[in-house]
């Protein structure tokens, strides 16, 4: 892509990066809230698994759909009635905050997020040009973070009501006094309506994907389906983000159940260390991976995330609080890696299997609510230890996996492998 249509295009590159913001900004909240959510409910674990589920169980049934739905609608169609549709879900559940509406917002919401993921990566490559996709891409990874780094800090802004700020006040007077937190959806709201209005004013580039970038029909679902290495990676993917999430929505929970740490101060702080730290493991993973093979790092960080769980679950509460955030570092490179592997696993439809590694999102929805399932039936510690069995199914894509293209490496000694 020459220079002028890259100045042309750059609207669409601040566009992805701030979708890809809001999309994160939005989803993790949940693990900063679960604690306050659960106790303005009077909920057990495992209902309060069950918003989670709710959220990330739409990805497994929007995947999919959404890809057949981008190749019949113009991107900007979609993108505008995505934010429309969130921007209505969270006004209905400020409307009537109760559990169920919850529940049901948290569905709608997670369709409409299923829909923007599918569509934003290929618009990513078009508008910034296939050379510049891998950095640009690890440019949106990094936004994604630093927006899940920043919106506990929101929440725990609205929920203070030592905060007398006037904007903070304004959105707590919405809502129930006993539920502060339902708060942030009006900001939710209000930003998805920012984001239709941008949207409809952005000219957008026109584009065809290439062969093995489209969904295609559905035969191509169903010849994936019948090969191996698309089912062991999307059950790979799976397990990451039932991990991700099994952590990031029960750390407020734990640190005030055995600690008796403010879920609403100390427990929205370590979340977002969490998310910081992961963002900067972004940073180490992508100089790892020039340096060694992607298994070899898989393998390395599978085995360091397992120590850290093992000491955020049986450590002090000083070392439990420290623990959690290595978690979120030393995961930070296996989405990448288990996603790349996947694509150069398989020959060809690399569009519909990217629909179906990106179902496996549906894993967020999953660990969570075995975590709670089982918290309820012995406790919350051992639920969280049940998250060593996918680290356990993860560390075996290190031993197992045989890409027919391996990571590109470079070597002090040997030329570029």
């Amino acid at each position: 892509m020459n220079k002028q249509t890259s100045k042309k295009y750059i609207s669409i590159i601040l566009l992805v990066f701030a979708i890809f913001f809001v999309i994160s900004f939005i989803t993790n909240i949940l693990n900063s809230i679960m604690a306050d959510v659960k106790a303005s409910f009077d909920l057990s674990l495992l209902y309060t698994g069950l918003l989670p589920f709710s959220f990330f169980i739409a990805y497994g049934v929007m995947s999919v759909p959404a890809g057949f739905l981008s190749e019949r609608y113009s991107d900007k169609k979609l993108l505008g009635l995505s934010f429309l549709i969130i921007a209505l879900a969270s006004i209905i559940f400020i409307l009537f905050p109760s559990y169920l509406i919850f529940g049901f917002s948290l569905f709608i919401m997670g369709c409409s997020m299923a829909v923007l993921q599918v569509i934003i990566n290929p618009l990513l490559r078009i508008a910034g040009g296939e050379a510049h996709f891998a950095f640009n891409s690890v440019l949106a990874q990094l936004v994604f973070g630093g927006a899940s780094f920043l919106s506990p800090y929101l929440y725990m802004a609205l929920v203070n009501k030592n905060n007398q700020q006037s904007v903070a006040e304004l959105l707590r007077s919405f809502v129930p006094e006993n539920l502060p937190w339902v708060s942030l959806y009006i900001v939710f709201a209000l930003t998805a309506g920012v984001m239709f209005l941008v949207i409809s004013f952005v000219n957008y580039p026109d584009y065809a994907k290439k062969e093995d970038e489209r969904s295609g029909g559905i035969r191509n679902y169903i010849d994936l389906l019948k090969n191996k290495w698309a089912i062991l990676y999307f059950l790979g993917i799976f397990c990451y983000v039932g991990i991700e999430q099994g952590i990031g929505n029960w750390i407020s929970q734990f640190l005030l159940e055995y600690h008796g740490m403010d879920a609403q101060t100390i427990g929205a702080s370590t979340v977002s260390r969490f998310w910081a730290m992961l963002t900067i493991g972004c940073l180490l993973g992508l100089l790892l991976l020039k340096l060694m093979d992607s298994r070899y790092v898989l393998i390395g960080s599978t085995l360091a995330t397992t120590i850290a769980l093992i000491v955020a679950l049986t450590g002090s509460s000083e070392v439990s609080v420290k623990a959690f955030p290595w978690i979120g570092f030393f995961i930070s490179v296996m989405w990448s890696i288990i996603f790349s592997l996947g694509l150069n696993s398989v020959k060809s439809h690399h569009g519909a299997l990217s629909g179906i590694l990106c179902t496996g999102i549906a894993g967020g929805a999953i660990m969570p609510l075995i975590v709670g399932a089982i918290g309820d039936s012995v406790n919350l510690k051992t639920g969280l230890f049940f998250l060593a069995v996918p680290l356990l199914y993860i560390l075996s894509i290190g031993f197992w996996a045989k890409p027919l293209v391996k990571n590109k490496t470079i070597s002090i000694t040997k030329k570029e492998s």
